[in-house]
């Protein structure tokens, strides 16, 4: 929950950067500007440019893999449900503080990123890797980008092997309780969404990499 305290190391300039940022806005609450700070947890729905097409780029590829069988738990949050919370402590937050809001319970990550391959026509064949060695090899293929600085960016990453790849379950008790957050979409309603909007012609999801 929102006690736990920030990492003394981080997984990557992405979850240091936005920590830091976390910090500076929490700081900055006054009576005159109260500031708050929303944390959503594996954003999704309509309009995704990054989870489902990098899912989907990988099962297609044949590079998908569950981490450890994917059976660890994850929080999630729908695009609806995150922007809900936004408005939410917008209007009723405490000043300095942050919120958690996700989907509710957990959902063991092979089972959810299954079900929203699912929803654009794909049924996984991944085999499975310990988390040992998908963070070994994350971590030294991406040194070895960095020392010969190839182009773009290496197969794996650590970052994505760690949000992937291990459980990390969110309480957003303060969110439901603090500011009235619901969470008004279930996941069901949200895969139900997305299978609406799935055509043959139109099975891949963008690519955020080419901007389309």
């Amino acid at each position: 929950d929102e006690s736990a305290p920030y990492p003394e190391r981080y997984v990557g300039p992405y979850a240091a950067t936005k920590a830091a940022a976390e910090r500076l806005v929490l700081a900055a609450s006054t009576p005159e500007l109260t500031t708050v700070a929303v944390r959503p947890r594996l954003v999704w729905g309509r309009g995704d440019t990054g989870l489902l097409p990098g899912l989907a780029t990988a099962a297609r590829s044949g590079r998908l893999r569950w981490v450890d069988g994917g059976a660890h738990l994850t929080s999630t949050t729908h695009v609806r449900n995150a922007v809900e919370g936004v408005l939410a402590a917008a209007d009723r937050g405490r000043g300095g503080e942050a919120y958690f809001v996700t989907d509710g319970a957990p959902v063991p990550f092979r089972v959810f990123a299954t079900d929203l391959l699912a929803t654009c026509g794909i049924v996984p064949d991944a085999g499975s890797v310990s988390g040992r060695v998908a963070r070994a090899a994350a971590g030294g293929t991406g040194a070895v980008w960095r020392t010969l600085r190839l182009p773009g960016g290496p197969p794996v990453d650590l970052a994505t092997v760690r949000v992937i790849g291990e459980e990390c379950t969110l309480r957003d008790e303060r969110a439901r309780l603090e500011l009235g957050y619901e969470g008004h979409v279930t996941r069901e309603q949200g895969l139900a969404e997305l299978r609406s909007d799935y055509t043959p012609a139109a099975a891949t999801p963008p690519d955020p990499r080419r901007g389309k």
